[in-house]
């Protein structure tokens, strides 16, 4: 019996870094969660490559001012909803949290395919994202309270992982989609992939989803538990220093979605496939990060990890403005693997670090923050791309660098604990 067992636990050892993420689908619970957010991130998709071939429609000059418009929209119904859903997540039913968000969304979605006037676009883009806003920190709040908490690195790391494969082939197959059915119509098909999520849902038991969650308390002071939420984010100092690595992170990733597109077309004199062919390494690398960060970086802080990504994703950046176009291919997968080193760890030290009746609120800044910060990277990103053309990736590569110094002499100067 002996032997079986250690057979058994050194089969598990043997397992491989992109194997072992999966072990958490085991958790029944967690795993209907899993694909019930899967299913709603394909169908994020759907409604991007939507709204972009609707944008179109109303005019290919308008098209780029409209989606630029509806993703500022975007990250300000993060920033301002965020905090208070997190506050929700501790107060009330997180199941009821995420189906009706689901149902919501499936509503508003089921609208786009009737607008004919570009406010009803800004409208309606803003109310998906406010209900967006309520979903996300919800569901990070949940996986710790249903994962094993050997497995809670491995969950983090398969949904990131997730979002990341989904984000380069949902919109293929959403544009696969929109040509056989048509551009407006797609968002049905989008609304259908919300309704299917709401019902896996459903299937969930709420008391698994519940431990330690204040049920009908007399008093709802909002505006103290988003600031205790607050407090609680910047008053650790772990997380403290993974949200500032996340600053930086941002800094550098905007620097490649936003200028990506005008290097590939205008300094390498390429076309749409190869810009493609760019921000699908970038995913491929991320994806990779992705599965195999948690079992790498096994540390109390992840200091290492959110350090290296960081460094990583600055210095690739950095040098992309001087190499030929497959080197770019290369240090793009680099610049995704970094991207998901610095960004990851945050939620998982939220989830080791916070009590669990305080985890919702916390999950809710982060989410807010994490947003803000992208909300302050894009305009510099933009900057350095239209004023510095050839050498936007330098300048933002160096902004970046230095930002890292800056945090580094920081946690220095505070003694952050170290593992």
């Amino acid at each position: 019996m002996g032997l079986v067992n250690r057979k058994a636990a050194h089969d598990d050892k043997k397992l491989s870094v992109f194997a072992k993420p999966f072990v958490a689908l085991k958790n029944h619970v967690f795993a209907v969660l899993y694909f019930a957010e899967s299913i709603s991130l394909l169908g994020d998709a759907f409604t991007w490559v939507g709204l972009a071939l609707l944008s179109y429609q109303f005019g290919k000059d308008r098209s780029a001012v409209i989606l630029a418009s509806a993703l500022t929209l975007r990250v300000t119904a993060f920033i301002i909803f965020s905090p208070f859903a997190g506050v929700l997540a501790d107060r009330i039913s997180r199941k009821t949290i995420l189906y009706t968000t689901h149902f919501i969304r499936m509503a508003i979605v089921a609208c786009l395919p009737f607008v004919h006037q570009e406010w009803q676009i800004y409208a309606l883009v803003f109310s998906l994202n406010v209900f967006n806003a309520f979903f996300t920190p919800t569901y990070r709040a949940v996986i710790p309270q249903v994962v094993e908490k050997e497995h809670y690195r491995q969950a983090i790391g398969l949904s990131t992982a997730t979002f990341q494969i989904l984000g380069v082939l949902g919109p293929g197959l959403a544009g696969i989609l929109a040509v056989w059915f048509g551009a407006r119509e797609i968002f049905f098909i989008d609304a259908g992939s919300f309704i299917f999520a709401a019902i896996l849902i459903l299937l969930l038991p709420t008391a698994k989803m519940q431990h330690k969650v204040i049920h009908k308390q007399k008093t709802f002071t909002a505006w103290q538990d988003v600031i205790k939420g607050i407090k609680l984010l910047f008053g650790n100092p772990i997380i403290r220093f993974a949200l500032m690595i996340e600053f930086v992170s941002a800094i550098a990733g905007a620097q490649i979605l936003v200028n990506s597109v005008g290097h590939v077309k205008n300094v390498l004199h390429l076309d749409d496939k190869h810009y493609g062919w760019v921000m699908a390494a970038f995913g491929i690398g991320a994806s990779i990060a992705a599965f195999v960060a948690g079992n790498l970086d096994k540390t109390k802080t992840r200091r290492i990890s959110l350090i290296l990504g960081a460094l990583i994703l600055a210095i690739t950046i950095s040098i992309t403005n001087f190499v030929s176009f497959p080197i770019m291919m290369v240090l793009w997968i680099f610049a995704g693997l970094g991207q998901s080193l610095a960004e990851m760890p945050s939620e998982t030290l939220i989830g080791e670090n916070i009590a669990e009746n305080e985890q919702g609120k916390v999950y809710g800044s982060h989410f807010a923050f994490s947003h803000l910060w992208w909300a302050i990277a894009y305009p510099i990103a933009g900057y350095t791309g239209s004023n510095f053309a050839g050498k936007d990736f330098l300048y933002g590569g160096i902004i970046s660098l230095a930002l890292l110094a800056l945090v580094m002499l920081f946690m220095k100067k505070h003694k952050l604990s170290v593992d």
